[in-house]
């Protein structure tokens, strides 16, 4: 018993490859990406950080255990 109504791959319009404002919509959202994460990570490296927590690993040394 064959469905008729899925659409095969065969009539899907972009099924072998993605063409037009398709296409460009994904680059667009791709490139987006690369630049919001390179400025993300160009900003945290200029920020100085001063207000992060400091963790000292000798903590649990200078507790006395009885």
């Amino acid at each position: 018993m064959k469905n008729t109504g899925e659409p095969t791959l065969e009539n899907i319009e972009d099924y072998n490859e993605l063409k037009g404002s398709k296409k460009k919509i994904v680059w667009a959202v791709i490139v987006t990406g690369l630049i919001l994460g390179v400025i993300y990570t160009v900003a945290y490296d200029v920020d100085d950080n001063a207000d992060a927590i400091k963790v000292e690993k000798n903590l649990v040394k200078s507790i006395p255990m009885k």
